[in-house]
């Protein structure tokens, strides 16, 4: 039973917003510097779950069994198994050395004029393999900020060349749970979604490392402690068997034992089966909010699309393009969509959740296929985090470097780049035709 548009089914949803939002404020106007990270999504999301309950049963809708439904939707379940693994698989990768052998051994090789197009590079590798921009950061801000104090290069530079490369990679990576969102809520696979986000991100990051080439003058560092390059085989073999084709749980499984292998002939005091079942579970642990709040947002997403919020959005986003049922028209609504939910919500995949069919009801009604609808998603929410001074990744950047995080917005030179490449492709005149034989095809 289909109900009329409504714009009360979508209050729960600006509740979530309103708690979650406010209360970031509200800490961080008390001195936390991770004011929005105090109050977890899971839990912020339950009043606005009691509403969407008590809404929907107003409605005349089966309230329990939709939220059941939309909890148990076999997307929302296949991408909590997807997130678990990838969790898995950066923990045990980091417990083997592989993180530390890829920042050393590029370290090592860096001339001085490279340094910054380096760390860019180094940071785009890690967040491609492991899928997670925040792991990356963890892991390349410290070195970085020993190759700017050895150099004599700015902090801000630096650490605004590891937080380019940490949003390249994770717009792109294949495991990420951005790209793994934008794909499933669009309809279309990750490999897709990859190859057209690829036309887009590719000339944002030569433009970057462009800019990086002439952006400070270092002098030479030494190179970093001895590292096996075996322990890198794991993220190699997972990059190459996702590209391939092969379904991401089986990549995932394979990447584990390999890691777990690698781990026991080539780590410097070895790795055996119970730290490595330890590591798993710890993997598990590290990403269980956005697994719940991923089960939990498809129970509220079932609830208000089941009230008629969500065609009552796709209606007045419509009626705000005019009427018309354009490419242009529905690339410009997804973008603005996409940005406007990540900085109410400051957090890439919590967005990417929230507005996935949304975004898709809009995709469909102005003709734009769904791996550009995923690649625009994971664009704009992407660059957005990454550019918001309450956003998580520029937070633990600011922390580690001892800066302020307005310090860092401005030497985000990819993710600025990356805004203005797809600003670029979206108005670029000639893509219509191709858009629309693509659609036909």
């Amino acid at each position: 039973m289909k109900h009329r548009p409504s714009a009360l089914a979508l209050t729960p949803l600006l509740l979530f917003l309103a708690v979650f939002f406010g209360a970031g404020l509200w800490f961080t106007s008390r001195g936390d510097t991770m004011g929005f990270y105090q109050l977890h999504a899971p839990v912020a999301i339950l009043p606005a779950l009691a509403l969407a309950l008590w809404i929907a049963r107003r409605r005349g809708v089966p309230a329990m069994d939709k939220l059941l439904e939309g909890i148990g939707d076999p997307n929302i379940i296949l991408m909590c198994l997807i997130f678990l693994l990838a969790g898995a698989f950066a923990t045990v990768t980091k417990q083997i050395g592989a993180v530390d052998a890829v920042v050393a051994l590029g370290v090592g090789a860096l001339p001085p004029a490279l340094i910054l197009p380096g760390l860019f590079l180094m940071a785009g590798f890690l967040s491609l393999a492991v899928g997670s921009s925040m792991g990356t950061i963890a892991a390349v801000a410290p070195i970085a900020l020993g190759v700017a104090d050895a150099s004599g290069l700015d902090r801000a530079l630096v650490i605004g060349a590891v937080l380019g490369g940490a949003t390249f990679g994770d717009n792109l990576s294949l495991i990420s749970d951005t790209a793994i969102a934008a794909a499933r809520t669009q309809g279309c696979s990750v490999r897709e979604k990859f190859r057209e986000n690829l036309k887009i991100a590719l000339p944002a990051a030569l433009l970057t490392l462009g800019i990086l080439g002439f952006a400070g003058e270092a002098s030479p560092v030494e190179s970093g402690e001895h590292a096996s390059a075996w322990l890198i085989l794991p993220y190699v073999l997972v990059l190459g068997l996702a590209i391939a084709g092969l379904d991401v749980l089986v990549v995932l499984g394979i990447g584990l034992v390999v890691a777990a292998g690698m781990g026991a002939i080539f780590a410097s005091e070895g790795y055996g089966p119970i730290q490595f079942a330890g590591d798993i579970y710890a993997g598990f642990e590290s990403v269980v909010e956005i697994t719940l709040l991923a089960l939990l947002i498809g129970g509220l997403g079932a609830l208000i699309k089941a009230g008629g919020g969500l065609a009552w959005l796709a209606a007045q986003i419509s009626r705000l393009a005019r009427g018309s049922t354009g490419l242009r028209s529905g690339e410009w609504s997804l973008a603005a969509l996409a940005s406007l939910t990540d900085v109410f919500t400051a957090n890439n995949t919590v967005a990417i959740l929230i507005s996935g069919n949304v975004a898709r009801d809009i995709a469909q009604r102005h003709g734009v296929p769904p791996a550009r609808a995923a690649s625009l998603l994971d664009i704009f929410v992407c660059s957005v985090q990454s550019l918001l001074p309450y956003g998580a990744q520029i937070l633990l950047a600011a922390s580690l470097a001892g800066l302020s995080p307005l310090a860092l917005i401005g030497k985000a030179h990819y993710c600025w780049a990356l805004l203005g490449v797809t600003v670029l492709f979206m108005l670029w005149p000639g893509r219509r035709r191709a858009a629309a034989a693509a659609q036909i095809a």
